[in-house]
């Protein structure tokens, strides 16, 4: 599988990790890690921050697919491959249909942005 080929395959695993979160049929310790691997990947803060010239980037290389990809494996494959197919569906307009689905992260960045003019104001 080449570079691009792998791109948009993760396109849908991260979508499909979110899904397979809330299955009953997940194990416990894949839901922890697709827990995390979502988390990451949404996350506006990285291990390694972007503006350090090479790393920055490599991070978000490395780590994330690495996290993706140890997840999917501790997933049963035949409720991963059920996940994909309504992962896919969500991408079908070229946009997520449930984007009330963003609203945890727009959240996190509300509070963040709060909390740095609180703290520079007061």
């Amino acid at each position: 599988m080449n570079l691009k080929e792998r791109s948009k395959q993760l396109k849908i695993d991260i979508p499909a990790i979110f899904i397979a979160l809330r299955e009953k049929e997940t194990p416990v310790i894949a839901k922890i890690l697709a827990g995390v691997t979502i988390a990451y990947a949404l996350s506006p803060i990285d291990l390694i921050p972007d503006f350090v010239p090479v790393l920055g980037y490599l991070d978000d290389v490395i780590i994330l697919p690495l996290l993706i990809t140890l997840t999917v494996r501790l997933i049963p494959a035949d409720k991963f491959a059920e996940c994909r197919l309504m992962a896919e569906g969500l991408w079908a307009d070229g946009k997520p249909k449930k984007w009330y689905l963003a609203l945890p992260i727009v959240a996190i960045w509300v509070i963040v942005i709060y909390s740095i003019i609180r703290i520079i104001w007061f």
